[in-house]
């Protein structure tokens, strides 16, 4: 009888060997499948990754547009100051010339009249380019910003650093100095 059951403890103890490297190699079998699922991505993984760097480059794309639109902006705003800057620039001789004919004395008062009405016109057609005019009135204060002094006078009745008389009236376009007004500066 012990032979039976040596016989049979022996072929329990082969099941439970088989049975523990059935276990052993599904298990091998398992890490082997979960290893290749980690390096072998799936099929939604492998798009929702496409689709990250679709839309990275179309974000990226976006903003390189913005970009490009505003800079465009910039430089067609810069363009037109300094296009209006420049015409200005040509045709301020010509409102000096009327500003020198209206303080001469003439005798035909229809004359004046029309030069009157000239450098009116005139000057409602640059404020309509927004484009304003530097005045320094005599007694109002020197702003080197807008003012160009080039004569200086000693004046006791004046206050230091006034102006005396203006010689040529400045124009300003929006945040540009077009011409600064020439001035006589006292004390």
């Amino acid at each position: 009888m012990e032979t039976k059951d040596s016989a049979e403890q022996e072929i329990v103890q082969e099941t439970v060997e088989t049975a523990a490297a059935e276990q052993t190699a599904q298990a091998a079998e398992a890490a082997e499948a979960e290893q290749a699922e980690k390096t072998e991505p799936t099929a939604e993984e492998k798009l929702q990754k496409q689709f990250d760097e679709l839309n990275d480059r179309y974000m990226r794309m976006a903003a390189e547009y913005d970009n490009f639109r505003k800079r465009v902006a910039k430089e067609r705003d810069m363009i037109r100051s300094e296009a209006t800057g420049k015409a200005l620039t040509a045709i301020l001789p010509i409102y000096d010339n009327l500003e020198r004919a209206l303080a001469q004395e003439t005798a035909d008062s229809e004359y004046k009249k029309g030069v009157e009405m000239t450098a009116r016109q005139f000057e409602s057609a640059l404020e309509s380019l927004g484009v304003e005019i530097i005045t320094a009135e005599p007694g109002s204060a020197f702003d080197p910003t807008v003012h160009n002094a080039v004569m200086h006078i000693e004046d006791e009745t004046l206050d230091e650093n006034c102006i005396a008389e203006c010689f040529q009236k400045g124009f300003r376009h929006g945040d540009k100095i077009i011409r600064t007004a020439m001035v006589k500066v006292a004390n």
